[in-house]
């Protein structure tokens, strides 16, 4: 599940990406080009039943990602704006029309 914040004045978005827990048994990481694909950027935090991320980006950039669970298997979110062989890609500020 990713949740979109509302855009702010300096024009970020905060993102929340969650995970099921049982989706990714020993850890996870959100990986993409808002991080360099950097595993170790952005490691997941466990929330009850679930990982969980938040991370601020630019409200106009569309950002590509994926998930990377411990022992290497990688792995797209479903509620992302739309996939392609890159992965997963989004719009902070919501779906662009036309995209």
């Amino acid at each position: 599940m990713i949740k979109r914040g509302k855009p702010t004045k300096n024009g970020k978005v905060r993102l929340t990406f969650t995970v099921p827990l049982d989706r990714a048994v020993g850890g996870i990481s959100l990986v993409g080009d808002f991080n360099d694909w950097d595993p170790y950027a952005h490691p997941m935090e466990r929330k009850n039943d679930t990982y969980q991320v938040s991370l601020t980006v630019p409200s106009q950039q569309p950002i590509r990602f994926r998930y990377l669970a411990d022992g290497g298997v990688w792995f797209d979110d479903a509620d992302a704006d739309h996939h392609d062989e890159q992965g997963s890609h989004i719009h902070p500020a919501g779906q662009l029309a036309g995209a």
